[in-house]
């Protein structure tokens, strides 16, 4: 008897794992979207006011890809299914676990178009068929109304001062933009104190989360767990302790949601990105800031070329697509997988999203940045920010600081979300091209930083400075540089006296003072005795016109 309990236990337990393995993630694409009650000409019943408002600032009517699927078609496929994830309304599909024996029954059901793979084996939550529910891609999240925060300005040049002033974030502070009003959706995976740490408390506190949700395991409702990356992310947005860490919109409201499975690397993760979106378009979100990309996968026959990465061809990129039609500012991190070219991964092959790059202190391309073209020729990243020991906030509280395009992107955003608080009349496309003009490299954008570093002054007052009567007004030259001996000299604006500043590559101000001249057709002068070799970042500023660049001391 003994003898045979060893091996029929093993038997139980190849069978078992066996059937364990047999259950995959498969996309059940839908023919037709049936509905019984939603109407277009009645919105609101599937989008928030936050929603239409957007489409009413963009011109954008609700369609058929904001109705939800159909849950007839649901309820039919759940029966021929283990588990259903989720249902996407833009690709009219439902998300579920199967075996390769209910899929053939699935693909053979007439409203079926068809049935594709996209992830391999699934451990559904055990509770699942008992606690089922509708599984409709219908979002009725309530949208709060966000509350103003306090916001007490740093006074200190901290290790945050570098990265914020390279974008202007300090002058969009004093200007009173911190976010209020806007709302950013940050896919990722995992907010593991997000809720607790000291810099990111004041979200909870003061009713800035507006929804969260895990779409890799849709029965999880704790989204402050797993991996801190979605922590350091909204810490480079969000953060609001001055002297540990401050950010660019500590006002705006957020949404969080878990996109990205860590264990394993399958299309899935494309459709929980797209499923994201739709509920963060629902909820009325003006950015999405996400850290992913895509291009190949664990199971190799999922794998996409890069002349697939065209902005047309990948599942995310589709949904990037649409998400950006509907008005929302899209911005993704270009990828760690420099420095040849054409590295970069999907969506920040789309167009009419935002791709980021990474800089040095040296505001050079930082080596790790992944570089375009995309698959069709055309220049990425859009734009860069500082991502080589960006300082950030830890699951635990503390300060850390990491590399990566993953947290150069943030910075952007919570850039972009200053700018739509002052302008918020302004289109997505438009608050896009102000973001571009107002670039290092805008004349000359290229594969390694696309359009450059973007600041907040240039981007919110370009349009004013451009017109005719102050062409000289945008004069810029500091020369020499690289600076050999003391005395430097600085074209800038058309004012007899401006503000100089000169920071080292820690942020920190080493030289602040008002010059002056006899006529604005002479430079501005600054003796710059004592100055040690290296890397510099000196700014002049004028009113609303600020002008910065980088200068070398030999």
């Amino acid at each position: 008897m003994g003898r045979i309990k060893v091996p029929v236990c093993v038997l139980m337990v190849f069978v078992c794992c066996a059937n364990l393995i047999a259950q995959d993630r498969y996309a059940v694409f839908y023919k037709y979207k049936p509905q019984e009650s939603l109407s277009l000409e009645r919105p609101s019943e599937f989008l928030s006011q936050k929603a239409l408002d957007r489409r009413t600032r963009e011109g954008v009517a609700p369609d058929s890809l904001d109705l939800p699927v159909s849950q007839k078609y649901v309820d039919m496929v759940y029966e021929k299914s283990d588990y259903i994830l989720y249902s996407t309304k833009w690709f009219n599909a439902t998300l579920l676990v199967s075996d390769e024996a209910h899929v053939k029954e699935l693909e053979a059901l007439p409203f079926v178009d068809r049935v594709v793979l996209v992830g391999r084996s699934f451990v559904p939550n055990p509770n699942a068929r008992a606690r089922r529910s509708s599984y409709s891609s219908a979002t009725t999240d309530h949208f709060s109304k966000p509350t103003e925060s306090a916001r007490v300005l740093a006074v200190d040049e901290e290790t945050y001062d570098f990265q914020n002033s390279l974008l202007g974030i300090d002058r969009m502070h004093e200007e009173g933009y911190t976010g209020k009003g806007v709302t950013i959706a940050v896919f990722d995976a995992g907010f593991p104190g997000s809720d607790t740490a000291s810099p990111l408390v004041h979200l909870q506190a003061n009713g800035k989360i507006v929804g969260t949700r895990d779409f890799v395991r849709p029965w999880n409702e704790n989204v402050y767990s797993d991996s801190q990356h979605g922590t350091n992310v909204l810490s480079l947005i969000a953060s609001n302790e001055p002297g540990k860490m401050l950010a660019g919109a500590p006002d705006a409201a957020y949404i969080l949601a878990i996109t990205e499975e860590i264990a394993t690397e399958y299309r899935v993760e494309e459709y929980n990105w797209v499923r994201a979106a739709e509920y963060a378009d629902s909820l009325g979100t003006d950015i999405i800031n996400s850290s992913v990309g895509y291009w190949d996968f664990d199971d190799p026959e999922m794998n996409y070329t890069r002349a697939d990465l065209d902005g047309e061809t990948t599942i995310i990129a589709k949904g990037a697509s649409i998400a950006a039609s509907k008005g929302i500012l899209v911005i993704n991190s270009v990828g760690n997988t420099g420095p040849l070219e054409s590295t970069l991964n999907s969506p920040s092959d789309v167009k009419g999203i935002l791709a980021i790059g990474s800089v040095t202190r040296e505001l050079a391309v930082s080596g790790f940045s992944s570089r375009g073209p995309t698959g069709d020729g055309r220049i990425k990243p859009d734009l860069a920010a500082f991502g080589s020991g960006a300082a950030l906030i830890r699951s635990n509280g503390s300060v850390g600081y990491s590399n990566g395009t993953s947290f150069s992107a943030p910075q952007i955003a919570a850039l972009a979300a200053g700018l739509w608080e002052a302008k918020p009349e302004w289109t997505k496309d438009k608050l896009i091209e102000s973001l571009l003009n107002s670039g290092t490299q805008a004349d000359e954008p290229d594969n390694l930083l696309g359009y450059g570093i973007p600041n907040f002054f240039d981007a919110l007052y370009g349009e004013i400075l451009g017109v005719d009567e102050n062409e000289e007004a945008l004069a810029w030259k500091v020369y020499p540089n690289p600076i050999v001996g003391d005395e430097l000299n600085i074209h800038f604006g058309n004012s007899l006296s401006a503000e100089f500043s000169l920071f080292d590559f820690n942020g920190r101000i080493l030289e602040n003072v008002r010059l002056n001249r006899a006529t604005v057709k002479e430079p501005f002068q600054i003796l710059l005795q004592g100055l040690k070799p290296g890397f510099y970042l000196i700014r002049m500023q004028d009113s609303s016109l600020v002008r910065q660049s980088k200068l070398i001391r030999q």
